[in-house]
């Protein structure tokens, strides 16, 4: 069937919904799924919103456990149940059914909300903020709800040397579970042994009605909408869409807003290669030994980069904990290959031209 996204394109995308079906995606070499969370009879109205824990550099996997335990008990408060999983990687899911009568943009909202809630009940373990640089524990990605997102389902093997699996899991089993006690080699032998954890969850379809209304009370406090992913377009009340170390104030405006602290970070390496790239954090800290002995584990930030054709590692670190004093300056990153730099300047110098000719 045909699915459209935001960006207008679309695709045509397969409706497993069988063992031939299965069968038949497995034989094209498909080993991890990421299904919509909508059901083909009806693709604007999600049927599922989900919570995706991510925990940054250095979190331990008992945090994971503990906010996903505070989503639980949030859930329970607004008439919702949640059905936890391991994502297969350092992360944690927890997927609720629902009735099938919002958008998406409505259950992202009911999504942020909670994000923001949990957060305010368990500040130290965890954070609401999209932006890297002002996150610290483990993320609630709301924007897993946004249109054309998805994540992996239950039982997809992930692409891990041990070969992991995303685990469902009843709620009693979260405090104790070990990721890497579910493989492609143990989870076939503990499904027949206790079946599926998740096998009552389409009976348990809720609303979304109280999420929204606590979504309208943080509105009405002045929170603004959360920023969207870099390829929507911008949203009705959605805070700056730019990280908080690159925006820039708005003068003129009649509008007070809360500042918002400017974070010191240094790009120190960029590399389709990421070995290549870590080793050149590795090469900044002998370099700077005194600020490198400052920060903090989430003081490194390690990003994805995407192109149009290709993806490299960019790694950054933030020197907030570390005196203005003794800052490094930002140096040509080691090594230095922004595989995209070629073309954005093809692209600048294009628009030069055509500037000038007009």
């Amino acid at each position: 069937m045909t699915l459209s996204f935001p960006s207008g394109r679309t695709a045509e995308e397969v409706v497993v919904d069988d063992a031939a079906g299965l069968a038949w995606i497995v034989n094209l070499g498909c080993i991890e799924l990421h299904p919509h969370p909508v059901r083909s009879a009806d693709l604007e109205h999600p049927d599922e919103l989900r919570v995706d824990l991510d925990p940054g550099p250095g979190v331990e996997w008992a945090d994971v456990r503990l906010v996903a335990l505070e989503v639980k008990a949030l859930l329970e408060e607004v008439g919702l149940r949640g059905w936890p999983k391991t994502s297969g990687s350092r992360g944690m899911h927890v997927n609720v059914r629902i009735q099938p009568r919002w958008t998406f943009a409505e259950v992202r909202r009911a999504a942020v909300a909670l994000s923001r809630a949990v957060e305010r009940r368990v500040p130290a373990l965890a954070s609401s903020k999209w932006w890297k640089e002002e996150r610290h524990g483990v993320f609630l990605d709301y924007n897993q709800n946004a249109k054309d997102r998805t994540t992996c389902s239950a039982y997809s093997v992930r692409p891990l040397p041990d070969a992991r699996v995303s685990m469902p899991l009843s709620w009693s089993q979260v405090p104790d579970c070990e990721p890497s006690d579910f493989t492609i080699l143990t989870v076939p032998k503990r499904f027949q042994k206790v079946g599926d954890p998740h096998a009552g969850m389409n009976a348990a379809a809720g609303s979304l009605e109280q999420l929204l209304e606590l979504a309208a009370k943080d509105e009405a406090a002045g929170m603004a909408d959360a920023p969207w992913p870099p390829h929507f377009r911008k949203m009705e009340g959605e805070a700056p869409r730019v990280a908080p170390s690159r925006g820039k104030s708005a003068a003129g405006t009649a509008v007070t807003k809360q500042p918002r602290t400017k974070m010191p970070l240094l790009v120190v390496a960029n590399s389709p290669d990421k070995a290549a790239a870590l080793a050149g954090l590795e090469r900044w800290k002998r370099k700077y030994p005194e600020a490198a002995g400052l920060l903090a584990v989430d003081d490194v930030l390690v990003d994805s980069m995407r192109g149009r054709s290709s993806t490299w590692t960019r790694i950054r670190v933030n020197l907030r904990h570390v005196p203005e004093a003794v800052r490094p300056p930002q140096e040509t990153p080691d090594p230095d290959e922004d595989p995209t730099r070629e073309w954005r300047e093809r692209w600048a110098k294009r628009k030069s031209n055509e500037s000038d000719e007009s």
